[in-house]
């Protein structure tokens, strides 16, 4: 019996993929706002969806399945979950985020992660942030898409940090601005540099208008790596940035952000950090997995050596701790 559970587990993992893609069809095809208004029939769903009606239901039944969906006599409704999270408009809506940047570009880009992790991706594959973000288009699917999924870590950033007392804050690698747009709304006193690539900080800077802080928040653009950062900083913030870098590059991105803080201010590192025993959280380790394939020099973070790495930069009362529960880490630190 032990051994068939095992077995059954291990299915699990191998049908992982396909129900991803059991997801990232059903938000394509707007499975989840079509079922916001309660019970809905097969009937009803394959009209508002434009599928036939077999094929409904077979996409129906994988997402009962899934427990994503639920189906009684009454028709099918909405998981708890699937009703805050992939109703498009819902306040916690992130299924952009899933549809477009997982799903439409993420994915196919695990198909090399054999090579990645080799180090035998050919020429014209995706070896970096900065290759793949040099195509505008390929720029604004993924910063539109991230802007969705990162309000809900911005508003646990503003719970966990008090701001009140910081004047200025550099967010390298900040995209369209949405850690930026949620902490300046939050306090009126703070001023805001965003330093991202250039097809980025476009993008970035029509958020920031639109949220109406043009005044609060200002763009650098450029690479974070190569390019020098604004100093004079109360705090750094560096959001999904040391995933996606190869491993090298942390020791100077640290010392960057050193140099541009004033004494006694403070790095926030937000990202998928793994246990010190590399025993989990098993979804940050598998995102971590997914940054190899474009980025293969990219480092498995995990608390005790970004802890090592923050003192060895120079900071202190570095700390590490759940931002995203089960998913992502913020580590704090502060200049002497």
């Amino acid at each position: 019996m032990a051994v068939l559970t095992e077995a059954e587990d291990i299915s699990d993992i191998a049908f992982g993929y396909m129900g991803s893609k059991a997801l990232f069809a059903a938000l394509e095809f707007g499975v989840f706002t079509a079922l916001s208004q309660g019970n809905i029939g097969l009937t009803g769903i394959a009209g508002a969806t434009g599928l036939p009606k077999e094929r409904c239901r077979t996409l129906l039944s994988a997402l009962v399945g899934l427990g994503l969906v639920t189906h009684d006599d009454a028709g099918f409704a909405n998981s708890p979950a699937a009703e805050s999270f992939l109703v498009k408009g819902a306040r916690h809506d992130f299924g952009d985020y899933l549809r477009l940047q997982v799903g439409r570009q993420m994915y196919p880009l695990m198909d090399q992660i054999e090579k990645a992790l080799t180090g035998d991706l050919e020429d014209d594959h995706t070896g970096s942030y900065a290759q793949w973000f040099a195509d505008p288009e390929e720029a604004r699917l993924y910063s539109e898409s991230q802007h969705a999924g990162s309000l809900g870590p911005a508003r646990g950033l503003a719970k966990r940090v008090d701001f009140s007392g910081i004047g200025s804050l550099l967010d390298v690698g900040g995209g369209t601005g949405a850690f930026a747009i949620t902490l300046a709304r939050r306090n009126p006193n703070l001023r805001i540099t965003v330093l991202d690539f250039p097809n980025v900080a476009k993008l970035g800077e029509a958020y920031v208008a639109d949220a109406g802080l043009s005044s609060q928040i200002g763009y650098c653009h450029g690479n974070a790596l190569e390019s020098g950062w604004p100093g004079g900083q109360d705090a750094v913030l560096m959001s999904y940035l040391f995933s996606g870098v190869p491993d090298h590059s942390h020791a100077g991105l640290l010392r960057k952000a050193h140099d541009a803080l004033n004494p006694g201010g403070q790095v926030l590192i937000h990202d998928f950090i793994v246990d010190a025993d590399l025993s989990g959280p098993k979804n940050t380790a598998l995102w971590q997995l997914q940054h190899t394939a474009f980025t293969p020099e990219a480092r498995s973070l995990d608390d005790d050596w970004l802890i090592g790495a923050l003192e060895a930069a120079g900071f202190s009362d570095a700390d590490v701790g759940p931002l995203i529960p089960g998913m992502t880490k913020l580590a704090t630190a502060r200049k002497a």
